[in-house]
């Protein structure tokens, strides 16, 4: 196949007691192929620029931006900003519409002119004052899908740091241990992607093709992926951050337990052989979190980058010539939708730019 046929000439491995170790690109290199997927990316748009699928994009960009310094990324961040009005999307109670406030809120505190954080601070301010009766079995909270642990924390969070105003925090705390009770499996330390993949009580739900529980790649790599950005916002001595470094930790050990040997996580994470080849938005999420968790010692780099570093170097074989990132799953709740080299979505694109920008920061 073409995506192994790259990672031929891609991937540099040793031989160490039968594990393949990758080394590092050259931050040239790295550099290099983010911008190639960042250039592909502007050119062929998908969806509203603030869709959910576009927020998880610019986070990555912003964060591209952050770690080479090349204006490119800021030009095309102050002009999606700026046509969108520095607006959410349209529905104030979901996570997803807010996703796209991540970027608003480093703008503002990166000092871009015209920045307006009032639109987001409105719909905050709502979701806090207000109680949304969902009126479904499956949406008993807000959070009620892991996803949305990658869409809505992180803004709370971050626009309480630059505020100054603690309960943006405690609200976001209160939402996120709703979900967390909800949907973590405390046995297999993973997050269901709702209450229908859910195992509890004589109520047995859906289960992947070898009987084992069904966790996705990517709903998981949202979570871990999400963890991090909140993490690096919240301050050290905030009362309640050992509860989501504790989540990181144990839900980084899982998904180092069950990376499979080319590196690339599989769409289903207990049962890959039924997925052969794996899945890059997923992947890229949980290579930025690694690589997070490393550059600020929540997770031990002699045991983690080489997982991280195989994953890096997996990832950059499956970018065609073109800078599109290939084989990243179709938008979906669970690991059953199929997907090829030329299946590209933004989110996959923005996972790996989030990827590329903490691994330009790691220190040898």
């Amino acid at each position: 196949m073409k995506s192994i046929r790259q990672l031929t000439l891609i991937l540099l491995i040793v031989g160490i007691s039968g594990q393949l170790i990758a080394q590092k690109p050259s931050d040239k290199d790295i550099k290099k192929s983010m911008l190639k997927a960042y250039k592909w990316q502007q050119k062929n748009p998908k969806h509203d620029l603030n869709d959910w699928t576009n927020g998880a994009y610019y986070i990555g960009m912003t964060k591209a931006y952050q770690s080479t310094g090349n204006k490119a990324y800021a030009k095309g961040l102050k002009a999606m900003a700026e046509s969108l009005d520095w607006m959410p999307r349209h529905r104030w109670y979901h996570a997803d519409d807010i996703t796209i406030c991540q970027s608003y809120i480093y703008m503002e505190q990166d000092g871009v002119e015209g920045a307006n954080l009032q639109p987001t601070v409105a719909v905050l301010d709502r979701v806090m004052s207000e109680d949304y009766d969902w009126n479904d079995d499956i949406r008993p909270i807000y959070w009620w899908w892991c996803d949305a642990l990658f869409m809505g924390p992180p803004v709370f969070v971050h626009y309480g740091v630059l505020s100054g105003e603690m309960k943006y925090l405690k609200a976001s705390d209160k939402l996120y241990k709703e979900c967390v009770d909800l949907l973590f499996d405390q046995e297999e330390h993973l997050f269901a992607r709702d209450m229908r993949y859910q195992w509890k009580g004589d109520k047995e739900y859906m289960k992947e093709s070898n009987g084992k529980k069904i966790f996705w790649s990517r709903g998981n790599g949202w979570v871990i992926g999400g963890l991090a950005l909140l993490l690096q916002q919240m301050p050290d001595d905030y009362e309640n951050r050992a509860y989501y470094e504790d989540l990181f930790k144990k839900m980084a050990v899982k998904l180092k337990s069950l990376q499979p040997e080319d590196g690339l996580w599989r769409s289903s994470l207990l049962d890959p052989d039924a997925y052969p080849h794996g899945e890059v938005s997923g992947t890229g999420f949980d290579t930025f979190a690694f690589l997070w968790g490393i550059n600020n010692g929540l997770l031990d780099k002699e045991e983690y980058l080489p997982a991280a570093l195989k994953a890096f170097n997996s990832l950059m074989g499956c970018q065609q010539k073109n800078g599109m990132m290939g084989w990243v799953q179709p938008i979906g709740a669970d690991p059953k939708r199929n997907f090829s080299v030329d299946s590209w979505e933004v989110y996959g694109t923005g996972a790996y730019l989030l990827a590329g920008s903490e691994l330009l920061k790691l220190k040898e």
